[in-house]
């Protein structure tokens, strides 16, 4: 069963508490398709491509249809002429968004949780709250956890909490309401407020 880690205010481990069992019978394919889903809407569709009626010119046929040895030829936007249109091409109106539902959001996130919990690297802290504003203090959080990349999860972003952070690289801090499968799978650990995993335990249950 897969735990997770608790942590002291000094960000040291001083016990852990397991996950609920339905959380390790969710499949990954909720997630490949969470995330499919999410980097979809990501897209920013500009590609563009003008067709043979967008390119200016082309109001004169370049030769004569007959007598010149040389295949006819109406218009010098076709997409034969170098300069004409693109026959084929990218266009923006192409609509990227791929739909999931809710439930399924739901279970991408249990197995996200899931699969980071089973690698001892979901921790829940009673707060991360930098009141000093000191990107030196939020660095030795860092540095406690010995992790690589760590997402912090807070029930409310203070102005103090996200000068300390906002520096450094290899850390984020999201709240409640931005939790997504996507962002804690990416990271290599996440540290969560015990109020915001409580919610995400309890608003899961009988799903």
């Amino acid at each position: 069963m897969s735990k997770v880690i608790l942590l002291n205010e000094q960000f040291e481990k001083k016990s852990d508490m397991p996950l609920p069992e339905r959380y390790a019978e969710v499949k990954e394919h909720n997630l490949y398709l969470y995330v499919k889903s999410y980097l979809a809407s990501l897209r920013s569709n500009t590609a563009k491509a003008k067709n043979r009626g967008e390119v200016s010119g082309g109001g004169k046929k370049p030769w004569s249809q007959k007598g010149g040895g040389r295949a006819r030829a109406g218009s010098i936007t076709s997409p034969v002429f170098v300069g004409g249109g693109v026959a084929h091409g990218p266009q923006n109106n192409r609509n990227y968004n791929i739909k999931i539902n809710k439930k399924q959001k739901r279970l991408a996130l249990e197995y996200a949780l899931n699969q980071k919990a089973s690698l001892d690297k979901l921790y829940v802290v009673d707060s991360v709250d930098v009141s000093s504003g000191k990107t030196k203090y939020a660095f030795s959080i860092y540095r406690k956890l010995n992790e690589k990349s760590v997402l912090f999860i807070v029930k409310n972003i203070t102005d103090s909490t996200f000068l300390a952070f906002r520096n450094l690289k290899d850390c984020y801090v999201i709240e409640e309401n931005e939790v997504n499968a996507y962002l804690i799978a990416v990271f290599r650990a996440v540290v969560c407020e015990k109020a915001v995993f409580d919610n995400l335990v309890n608003n899961s249950r009988g799903q």
